[in-house]
């Protein structure tokens, strides 16, 4: 038998019909097996791919070969065939299965035969151990305690145990041991004479013994082969028989757990030694098991070895993934074996794994569990800290790969098997995959207080994975009568988008933290002084535009499907601190603050007390316009008079307008951000702005500002007017008489205050700011002529002086600046002062009568009648040529004696002291 090919492995079995019947189907290939072994053929009696032995100078017998596979030593070989031989000679005649061949061997082989006395003494322990089990501790029947030939039997045990027992012909104790072993061998279980002989047939000894027989048909160099010799071998086998008490149904037995314990022995290396199992169990097994006529000590075998293979298979069942890999998953299929035992009454079904749709759903749990949790163990996520928070990104991002992928080894490998015994198997899978995936991840987000770029791509890949997952439930579930609604129930969803919405808003929420803060700050410590005159505006306003750009520009790097609801989010939050810091900015006081008590109405008198004294101090003293030039001028160069307070609320302003014009920057920021088509339909912010028909996300926050410009130019204006410029302009125009307290030293100041103005404010600030400049100049000039006290009094003839110097104070706006301020807008501005002046020009008469007409209208009591007294007209402050109160206070200032006398008349005023 020479070396010729590297040996085919066993591809496939059928039965062993007493001992080499039957023939057998196929079954997939092995791995190749190591170069030693030889060329091999198909049995055509069992159908195994076997494995010869190498060729000697002669073809060895099957004796030979079983010596070989038993590993007895050629000596130990000789010795016993010497001992059948003269056993057999000197028995003529006799039955081969009843010699009691360890006795024989006892009788016949002596101590010279061995290569010292403790070799020998070893092996004649070795054989009287022998007939120990068959006959004391193993016989196959029952053996009576006071048996007097077993009794003697162990006396003769314990005498050999310090020394060999003599076994001479004439040797009384070998007479006694023959006596008792055959005694023991040939009795009966009612005494009478039996031609059966019981040395060696008890279970489990005959059985043991068998099964080592059996193992020989295993190539000893390589254990999962089977020798291309096996029915030879086991045509010897089938010799020990009658001797071992082993029937057919046993054999077929033994040789199915020989098959199966190979294959668990040899490391789950050999899928065909599985399928061989399978084949027996299903065939010849479930054949006999099914007789009626079964021993009692085959259904004890039987239940032994189902239950012992019972629980090797649940075992593996449960961790089906330790044990089976891609490519031998069809072997799970050699484990679903159900052997139904008996017949009528007694018959029922032995399983060696529970098929049923609810155990195979546990199975497949219980490993996809015991996979997850090896994936777990072997890779990084274990080791990382779950407040590192890249590193636990990193391993939560590729247990999601090792998850797919497992789950695609699953649906590939073991689902098409399993979906035999449960018709949903792969959905079991992807629903347990499901839950443990969510239980790792949402550990994970337990941690994650912000979102970062990690965070997002972990969730779109949790996202990716559970649509893997879902798509797996619902292609293996399509059939269900429920179409899988009850497994898909068990998903409970990652919801990755809502969680990254949430994040989103949580980030958003944490950037206007960051702003309310900075706005918290500039309350508690903006002074508002500039930086530099290249930045004339409020620091903290620089801070909070510079968080919220970062704000928008960072917003739209979030790698996550932006919508408009959540631009709108983070729109209304930047929208509610820029009009807080807008009304920081604009709490600045009001103009009303500024504008002077105004003094009680009374008659002029040109002889009081003041005009006598300002006529004796007038021939040696300078004029008033003299008096004031030196106050306001420092040598030829006249100097503003604007506050600190002043030219801070500049810096408001020209803050104001910074913030505008990076309200415009974001704005087109956003409108060109992009944008997820799939994101959420925008809600309340986009009907606000669809009401509003404004293309601008912060609407409110620009007429906040624009409210607040006009604001803090009101009260600038007011302030630099009436109370920075107050001691040129309403406390020393026309103070005396007009011709002397004109309005040229006032201008000179106001002159530069303007310059100033304009120098401090940014050129958006300016028109809005002079505007309101103008508004109060006019304001306080009408104070002047209408509310200037005591120390004013005027004349219709110096209304043409009036005139030339309001022409003087308008000429100042309309010239200040470059196209600043256009002239249509100061005369529009002027027109209510030019009405006033208008007045001051009529004559005295005409006075009382418009004052008569406009009091009675107002007042809604028609025709005064002679007796009637004019009711005394409020004082509104909305100083024009048609109101009552203003007409009343131009004849207050008028010093003559018809104003005088209808005044006293009318409302009894009292002369000016």
């Amino acid at each position: 038998m020479l070396k010729r090919s590297p040996s085919r492995r066993m591809s496939s079995i059928s039965t062993i019909d007493r001992g080499g019947g039957g023939g057998g189907g196929s079954a997939p290939g092995s791995p190749k097996t190591p170069p030693h072994h030889s060329a091999g053929s198909i049995s055509p009696a069992i159908g195994f791919s076997t494995l010869p032995l190498a060729r000697p100078r002669r073809p060895l017998t099957s004796a030979e070969i079983m010596r070989l596979q038993m590993r007895v030593t050629e000596q130990s070989d000789n010795r016993l065939r010497k001992t059948l031989m003269r056993t057999l000679v000197g028995q003529m005649g006799k039955r081969a299965e009843t010699i009691i061949l360890p006795l024989e061997l006892l009788r016949h082989l002596k101590s010279s035969e061995f290569n010292d006395t403790h070799e020998y003494h070893l092996w004649q322990r070795r054989q009287l151990k022998i007939l120990e089990s068959g006959l004391l501790h193993h016989p196959s029947m029952p053996l009576d305690k006071s048996n007097p030939y077993a009794q003697r039997f162990r006396e003769i045990l314990r005498a050999s145990e310090t020394r060999p027992i003599d076994t001479s012909k004439n040797s009384d104790t070998m007479r006694t041991l023959c006596n008792s072993v055959v005694s023991l061998t040939w009795r009966s279980s009612n005494g009478s004479p039996t031609d059966v002989c019981h040395w060696a047939d008890g279970f489990p000894l005959n059985v043991h013994l068998y099964v080592s027989l059996l193992q020989s048909i295993f190539d000893f160099r390589d254990e999962t082969l089977v020798l291309d010799e096996v029915d030879e071998l086991t045509e010897l086998m089938k010799k020990t028989w009658s001797t071992l008490g082993i029937s057919r149904p046993i054999h077929n037995l033994c040789f199915t757990w020989v098959l199966f314990q190979q294959y668990v022995v040899t490391a789950q290396t050999e899928p065909d030694l599985l399928h061989a199992t399978h084949a027996m169990l299903s065939t010849e097994v479930a054949a006999d098991a099914r007789k009626p006529d079964r021993e009692a000590i085959y259904v004890k075998l039987l239940s032994a070895m189902l239950s012992s293979m019972q629980e090797w298979a649940e075992k593996r069942l449960l961790h089906y993934h330790d044990y089976f890999q891609r490519g031998n998953g069809s072997l799970i299929e050699n484990l679903y074996v159900t052997i139904t035992e008996g017949a009528g009454k007694e018959k029922g079904d032995t399983k060696i794994v529970d098929s049923s749709g609810d155990r195979v759903d546990h199975y497949i749990r219980s490993s996809i569990k015991s996979a997850f949790a090896k994936i777990i163990e072997s890779g990084s996520y274990k080791s990382t800290s779950i407040e590192v928070r890249d590193e636990a990104s990193e391993a939560v991002l590729q247990l999601a790969k090792e998850t797919e992928d497992l789950a695609l080894r699953e649906r590939e490998t073991f689902s098409s098997i399993l979906k035999k015994w449960n018709p949903i198997a792969a959905s079991v899978a992807a629903v347990t995959l499901h839950q443990c995936y969510g239980a790792v991840l949402k550990q994970y987000l337990a941690g994650v207080s912000m979102l970062n770029n990690e965070t997002v791509e972990v969730l779109h890949k949790a996202g990716k994975l559970e649509k893997i997952l879902v798509q797996m439930v619902v292609e293996d579930s399509a059939d269900c009568d429920d179409g899988g609604k009850s497994i898909v129930r068990e998903m409970v969803p990652y919801e990755v988008d809502t969680v990254i919405l949430k994040l989103v808003k949580q980030w958003i929420e944490e950037r206007l933290k960051r702003g309310r803060q900075c706005l918290l700050q500039a309350r508690d410590s903006e002074t508002w002084n500039p930086k530099s005159k290249n930045e004339p505006y409020a620091q903290s306003a620089v801070e909070l535009m510079k968080i919220a750009k970062e704000t928008v520009e960072e917003f739209f790097n979030i790698p996550v499907g932006i919508g408009d609801d959540l631009v709108y989010e983070l729109t209304e939050g930047l929208e509610n601190l820029f009009n807080e810091y807008t009304n920081f900015v604009a709490a600045c006081g009001s103009k009303q603050s500024y504008l002077p008590t105004l003094p009680p109405l009374t008659r002029c008198n040109r002889d009081s007390k003041f005009f006598k004294l300002w006529k004796k101090a007038t021939p040696c003293s300078v004029s008033a316009e003299h008096l004031h030039h030196h106050v306001v001028t420092e040598g030829h160069h006249p100097r503003p008079s604007t506050s600190r307070g002043t030219q801070r609320l500049y810096i408001r302003l020209n803050t104001l307008h910074y913030i505008l014009s990076h309200l415009h920057s974001l704005d087109k920021t956003l409108a060109l951000g992009p944008r997820s088509s799939l994101s959420p339909r925008p809600r309340h912010n986009t009907t606000r702005r669809r009401k509003t028909n404004s293309s601008s996300y912060f609407e409110l926050a620009y007429t906040s500002i624009h409210s607040a410009c006009q604001h803090v130019s009101e009260v600038a204006a007011h302030r630099l007017i009436f109370l920075d410029s107050s001691s040129v302009f309403y406390e020393s125009l026309y103070v005396g008489d007009v011709t002397s307290s004109r309005i040229k030293p006032a201008l000179r100041t106001i002159k530069q205050n303007l310059t100033l103005m304009t120098a401090i404010l940014t050129d958006r600030a300016q028109p809005l700011a002079m505007k309101e400049v103008i508004k109060a100049s006019f304001e306080a000039y009408l104070m002047v002529l209408l509310a200037g006290g005591y120390s004013r009094v005027f004349y219709r003839s110096d209304v043409q002086m009036i005139k030339e110097d309001f022409d003087s104070l308008k000429h100042i706006f309309c010239t200040c600046g470059e196209g600043l301020m256009n002239e249509e807008v100061v005369e529009k501005e002027a027109d209510i002062v030019e009405g006033v002046i208008d007045l001051m020009g009529e004559c005295t008469e005409q006075l009382m009568e418009d004052f008569s007409i406009v009091t009675c209208e107002s007042s809604g009591i028609g025709n005064v009648s002679s007796a009637q007294k004019l009711p005394m007209p409020p004082t509104t402050g909305r100083w024009n040529r048609a109101d009552p109160n203003t007409i009343l206070r131009v004849l207050c200032h008028r010093n003559d004696t018809v104003a005088n006398q209808f005044l006293k008349k009318t409302f009894h005023l009292a002369k000016r002291n």
